[in-house]
């Protein structure tokens, strides 16, 4: 758990705080354990959004009392793991590796418990052929008995929304507990990646993942009107950092990481900018002459300012080792585990680095942090100052032993 007086938020810190959770499947563990961290701090969100896992994420959170919150997280999980629950832990090297597929294989031919479940051979003989490979009839019965709808939707409790697609026009949808009553296939709509799962039917129109679009409500959050200044911990599940790929394995893993990983940027950096120039229009507006500011196109013009002031916080999963192409899909109980563990320790270190308290300067409207991030640069740039010193010294006791054949010949004696 965090240290509590090691993250103390200051009352002059007076931002609203947002947790934003990114779509991921198995890797989502990762987000239950920033929650855990959050949860014993001064930092808990008043408003959860997610996409696909991460609204399942985000309604255990939001449909829940603060105390209940990370065990209902933790019953999930382990619910939806318990067919590895007996498999060996901290294995290394060609084992690790073999049980990581041997779990993704279980994961496709049987499914996972209280979650999804291969459609029946009779289904597939039936007139009304399946519009996906497995049945989720499983995750909604775990959402009406983990989760709390009457609290979601209860006025002044916790704000949560999650994004789905609507199959028939392709638009994105967001369902708000400010603007609708949330039930169970609102959460289910937005898990519902094809071609694994069916569409989930809402009010007659069908919904599938609002991964297909955006994998992060991230600027739903930030651009919701009225805005308000917040804090948001945006948790992604994909790094768009990493290494070049030595075998079609790591080629499959690497193209999943940027394919969701670019999208989170693409919205960041796009509301970065677009915060910015609404910060600027203020600016301006104020160098107006007065003639000027009350004509119609200046009006227009002010009417896009904004003096509200976000902080991003990016908090990412970075695996240690590869884990394949499969890691979206791999259930294992001791990977859970590891990701959740690391989830809980990368959101403690953030925490207690607090990048977000330091004075702002004025004409910034939007600061981004990556604590985890800037702390690997740091260590990378160590060892390598490391190695070029130790080579260095090398080299020296090399020209030391072995004098160059360039050097002074010793003369001979008269």
């Amino acid at each position: 758990m965090t240290n509590r007086n090691s993250s103390a938020r200051p009352s002059s810190y007076d931002k609203k705080i947002a947790l934003v959770l990114q779509g991921g499947g198995a890797l989502g563990s990762y987000q239950a354990g920033v929650y855990e961290a959050l949860a014993s701090t001064e930092y808990l969100p008043d408003w959860v959004a997610g996409i696909s896992i991460g609204a399942i994420n985000a309604a255990l959170i939001a449909g829940n009392a603060p105390a209940d919150r990370v065990p209902r997280l933790r019953e999930f999980w382990q619910e939806i793991t318990a067919p590895t629950a007996l498999w060996p832990s901290n294995l290394d090297g060609p084992f690790a590796a073999w049980q990581q597929k041997a779990s993704a294989l279980s994961s496709l031919l049987f499914g996972q418990p209280g979650f999804f479940a291969p459609y029946a051979p009779q289904d597939w003989l039936s007139p009304e052929k399946p519009t996906g490979y497995y049945d989720t009839n499983a995750l909604k019965g775990t959402l009406e008995r983990l989760v709390d709808f009457d609290r979601i939707n209860h006025p002044g409790e916790m704000r949560f929304s999650v994004g789905a697609v609507n199959v028939r026009t392709g638009r994105f949808a967001y369902f708000d507990s400010e603007e609708i009553s949330i039930r169970p296939e609102h959460v289910m709509a937005s898990g519902a990646l094809p071609p694994g799962f069916p569409p989930v039917e809402i009010d007659g129109e069908f919904y599938w993942d609002g991964g297909l679009v955006s994998n992060t409500p991230l600027q739903y959050v930030l651009d919701y009107y009225p805005r308000r200044s917040r804090l948001c911990f945006q948790v992604d599940v994909f790094q768009g950092y990493g290494k070049i790929p030595e075998n079609l394995e790591e080629v499959s893993e690497r193209e999943k990481d940027i394919r969701y990983s670019s999208r989170t940027r693409v919205n960041t950096d796009v509301f970065q900018q677009k915060h910015e120039v609404r910060h600027a229009i203020n600016e301006l507006h104020k160098l107006l002459p007065p003639e000027i500011a009350r004509t119609e196109q200046a009006k227009r013009l002010y009417a896009f300012g904004c003096v509200t002031e976000m902080d991003i916080v990016q908090l990412i999963y970075r695996p240690f080792e590869p884990q394949g192409a499969s890691k979206d899909y791999e259930f294992s109980r001791g990977t859970m585990n590891d990701r959740w563990k690391q989830g809980l320790s990368d959101a403690a270190t953030t925490l207690r680095a607090a990048p977000w308290l330091a004075p702002k300067p004025r004409e910034v409207g939007v600061r981004v942090f990556d604590v985890m991030h800037d702390l690997l640069v740091a260590k990378n740039a160590a060892t390598r100052e490391a190695k070029t010193t130790e080579g260095d010294r090398e080299s020296k006791r090399r020209t030391k032993k072995h004098p160059s054949e360039n050097s002074p010949a010793k003369q001979p004696s008269a």
